[in-house]
């Protein structure tokens, strides 16, 4: 199979599990499976990163393994760690027994009592899996340095056991919101992909896909009112997943076109943020008039 079939063969997975991927995004994921080379996506909140690796999982007909990021995050609850009350469990079975200290020690330290945290779980499958490392900017640095063991040899090392060969290499997303700079050591492992807000078109497309019973005005002016809005000073501007919830409440609504009572009713929708909502509110005539010029609403 040529390169050019198998990106178009990936976009067309992509579509089928209702992703609308334009060809950078491809062909990141393209190179990304060809060189089992880690794909780090960022850009802002709700543009569609997770999503990623969600419909590549179902695509590629695979499991995802995810690892939410969070300030804290160690070892035990990313890589493994050991069942202490089945080990105390069997210690106090064991204790009339004429195994030795190294044998009890042995038994202690093996499988049956390792419990398998996502990064150790994703190179332990038989198969590949998609491992999502999401919001990885959340994790302090310390969480990175373990993590490049992984992404650099294909293994863990567990001080009790010794190193974990991988059965298998995991295709792995990793995500980020720039909330902190990443390590040069991660950056240079990982091929990059950004992601911003969509065009008007693109979004359409994907109102269109994820929403297919919208009355066409309707899909039309809401793609058009978060194009406006997100030309605002906003706190937390309003991403694809915003845009979604909103055609399909005003779907379900049976609503066939927008107006200023139904907008400013659903606010909530798209803003979360309450200064963000009365700067939306203060604007509201503008953004009217932007969108109106545009799609010849009264």
């Amino acid at each position: 199979m040529d390169k050019q079939t198998s990106i178009k063969n990936i976009t067309q997975l992509l579509k089928e599990q209702g992703y609308i991927a334009d060809s950078s995004i491809a062909m990141s994921i393209y190179l990304a499976m060809l060189l089992q080379k880690p794909l780090l996506i960022e850009g802002p909140a709700g543009v569609g990163k997770t999503e990623i690796a969600k419909v590549m999982s179902k695509a590629l007909n695979t499991g995802l393994i995810r690892l939410q990021c969070y300030e804290g995050l160690d070892a035990n609850q990313a890589i493994y760690e050991w069942n202490y009350q089945r080990q105390l469990l069997y210690l106090k079975m064991s204790e009339q027994s004429k195994l030795s200290i190294k044998e009890k020690e042995q038994t202690l330290f093996s499988d049956d009592f390792l419990l398998e945290r996502p990064l150790l779980k994703s190179i332990m499958a038989e198969e590949s899996q998609v491992l999502l490392i999401d919001e990885i900017d959340r994790a302090d640095e310390e969480f990175e340095s373990f993590f490049l063991e992984l992404l650099s040899d294909w293994q863990i090392t567990i001080p009790e056991v010794g190193s974990r060969k991988a059965k298998s290499i995991p295709h792995v997303i990793i995500t980020g919101n720039r909330t902190r700079e990443l390590s040069e050591a991660l950056r240079r492992r990982c091929l990059y992909l950004w992601i911003d807000y969509p065009t008007f078109e693109k979004e359409l497309d994907i109102v269109y896909s994820k929403v297919p019973n919208i009355n066409e005005e309707l899909a039309t002016q809401i793609c058009q009112f978060m194009k406006e809005v997100r030309q605002l000073k906003l706190e937390k501007l309003p991403g694809i997943a915003e845009t979604l919830d909103w055609a399909t409440a005003l779907s379900a609504m049976h609503i066939e076109h927008l107006d200023k009572e139904i907008v400013e009713s659903t606010l909530g929708v798209v803003l979360k943020d309450w200064q963000d909502i009365r700067e939306a509110q203060m604007s509201m005539s503008e953004l009217f008039e932007k969108v109106g010029v545009t799609l010849k609403v009264n």
